[in-house]
């Protein structure tokens, strides 16, 4: 699979990495071995890149991973901090990152985290000169290699940019939600940023397989957050209606090539936006996990397909999201 350099990481990471939110919570139930066997599938598909958070089943995403990591230490992990405390711009000091950072690096069972990421904290967080100076000190103390933010704005993720220590951008990115495109995307390439497109499914959405019928588990983000009861909504279905991203994703099933599904559309045309590193879509099962790393062997979208996926784009998606984000 193709590898990129993860920004100022300096490391090479593949182009679709895993997303690991669904082997933690909020997406039904997911066993360990279920979980791990998608982390293996991932692997063998030449998948070297994970991407997980402290927060996705209280460590559990984090604990899974490590027990892979014993007989798989090259992959690259990317792990999030800062939602465990309330989400208060005064939570994001020196002590708590200490904190937090052990105990991800508990988790895992490593010495050093490769890549710490503030996970989506309120705005005010990314103009804070002491949360960068924070940051670099876990870098000095070797707590981590390097760090990065996952942002919900494209504001948030301008004003990241702009500081010389950090490394990626994660941000969501798919062909629901093009806004990135426009400032972020250029402003990361020009700043040797890296930047990480998740939800990249618009949490399934693009794979083509739900109707207006669909019912998800109760524990399942798809059903208790449709409208940001639980946390932002744009990280639900992109911020879409249901409805209206049914009706959207059944058109976008029409521009697969041939021999692609949806999904795998999908994530190609993430891929070749100029200024992506990695894609995380995430994977409820090791067939789930192959399919996706294969779209990285597909050949380029052509240009009257990102044509067509910008005019569906503007005359379904574009009022309910591209001013909210």
């Amino acid at each position: 699979m193709e590898q990129r350099v993860l920004g100022r990481t300096g490391r090479a990471v593949s182009v679709v990495g895993l997303g690991t939110w669904q082997l933690g919570a909020d997406w039904g139930e997911v066993g360990e071995e279920q979980a791990l066997a998608v982390l293996s599938a991932a692997a063998e598909a030449g998948v070297t890149f994970f991407d997980t958070a402290d927060v996705y089943g209280d460590g559990r995403s984090e604990q899974i991973i490590g027990r892979f990591l014993r007989d798989h230490p090259d992959v690259f992990v990317a792990t999030k901090m800062g939602r465990r405390a309330p989400l208060d711009p005064d939570e994001y000091t020196l002590d708590n990152f200490r904190a937090w950072t052990d105990r991800s690096r508990a988790n895992l069972g490593v010495d050093t985290l490769d890549l710490v990421q503030l996970h989506c904290p309120p705005t005010p967080v990314y103009s804070r000169d002491a949360v960068y100076d924070a940051l670099d000190a876990l870098v000095a103390e070797k707590r981590i290699a390097a760090y990065g933010v996952s942002v919900e704005t494209c504001d948030e993720a301008l004003t990241a940019i702009a500081r010389p220590g950090t490394a990626s951008v994660q941000i969501i990115l798919n062909p629901f939600r093009l806004k990135p495109l426009e400032r972020v995307l250029p402003a990361a390439a020009e700043a040797g940023v890296g930047i990480i497109a998740r939800v990249p499914l618009a949490s399934g959405l693009l794979s083509g397989r739900y109707t207006k019928e669909t019912v998800f588990a109760a524990n399942d983000h798809r059903t208790f957050n449709r409208h940001g009861e639980a946390f932002d909504q744009g990280e639900t279905f992109s911020g879409v209606d249901y409805a209206t991203g049914v009706e959207a994703a059944a058109e976008f099933s029409s521009l697969a090539p041939a021999g692609a599904t949806p999904a795998q559309t999908a994530l190609r045309w993430i891929i070749q936006q100029p200024g992506v590193t990695s894609v995380i879509p995430g994977a409820r099962s090791p067939e789930q996990a192959r399919a996706n790393a294969a779209a990285a062997g597909l050949e380029p979208l052509p240009q009257p397909t990102l044509e067509a996926v910008r005019e569906l784009y503007d005359r379904r998606i574009r009022a309910q999201v591209h001013d909210r984000w």
